[in-house]
């Protein structure tokens, strides 16, 4: 019951027939009349539906998405096809005229025209190329270094085209919105990934940039050497010396496990307890630049 000077709604009408079009990359197109049976309507939403979700739809730019992974939505949505003209059978493929289409032609010509031509191609290019990966490179690095990358961005560009024009058409059999070209702004791309350094490379040295990098080993003899420039102590004695750098744990890990325990109140080693730095052997500094 509607209230007053409400206008009632309609039902909307079904169309009779639709002008069906389907482009075939490289090739041309198949276009005809289609005058859709319920079940083609129903067979019509559930591949739009595929289409709609799936990558294989969507534009791919030039460092976004992975080429596998679009190879692979076309694999699983040839499956899909194959699914939806096998649960409705005969109903969505009847006997027609010529110039006239039916859901069971323009699925097959999909099939056979589009995804396959793409697939039995890339597939394996893709795959021996995959297989020659060096153990540790980052595999999207790898694949955009391919260079057959950008033809197989073009037939995947190609393939999606056609897609998108068999999409139109079962959307406007099926009688729903668009779920493809969304009224939203799609989000940022993240900044691309740092290519990993290979392993020999030296990397930046300490107090370099604003993170300060990595400290270099401690080695005898190095100004890096607990901070004090090689012979700026040489009137110091062996036990001075000791007692100077104590702070700095100049002990090697050896001595410590063999000294005995001479604490005081505030728990560091009291001076003299451990050995001078003369007596530190070359298997002790050994230990403190590890």
């Amino acid at each position: 019951m509607t209230q007053s000077g409400e206008t009632p709604r309609r039902g909307r009408t079904r169309p009779s027939q639709v002008t069906a079009k389907l482009t075939i990359p490289f090739v041309g197109e198949v276009a005809g009349l289609w005058e859709p049976a319920d079940a083609e309507r129903t067979a019509a939403w559930e591949l739009y539906f595929q289409l709609a979700s799936r990558v294989a739809v969507v534009p791919l730019e030039r460092d976004e998405g992975v080429l596998r992974e679009a190879l692979t939505s076309l694999y699983s949505l040839y499956d899909v096809t194959r699914g939806i003209l096998h649960e409705h059978g005969p109903a969505v493929a009847p006997p027609v005229p010529p110039g006239r289409l039916t859901f069971g032609v323009l699925a097959m010509v999909t099939l056979n025209r589009v995804l396959r031509p793409l697939l039995t191609v890339w597939h394996p290019r893709l795959s021996a190329y995959e297989a020659l990966r060096p153990e540790g490179t980052d595999p999207v690095s790898y694949e955009r270094a391919w260079p057959e990358a950008d033809e197989l961005r073009s037939q995947l560009d190609a393939t999606r085209q056609a897609l998108r024009s068999l999409a139109r058409t079962l959307q406007q059999v099926a009688e729903v919105g668009d779920l493809i070209d969304l009224p939203v702004p799609r989000p940022p791309l993240p900044p691309p990934a740092r290519a990993p350094q290979p392993p020999d490379h030296p990397g930046p040295r300490h107090g370099d940039g604003p993170t300060g990098g990595t400290p270099p080993p401690m080695t005898r003899g190095s100004t890096a050497f607990c901070g004090v420039p090689r012979g700026s102590y040489p009137s110091l004695s062996g036990r001075a010396r000791g007692s100077h750098m104590s702070g700095v744990a100049v002990r090697p890990a050896a001595a410590m496990r063999t000294s005995p325990t001479r604490r005081s109140s505030l728990g560091t080693d009291r001076p003299g307890a451990g050995p001078t730095i003369e007596s530190l052997s070359a298997e002790g500094f050994s230990a403190i630049g590890r």
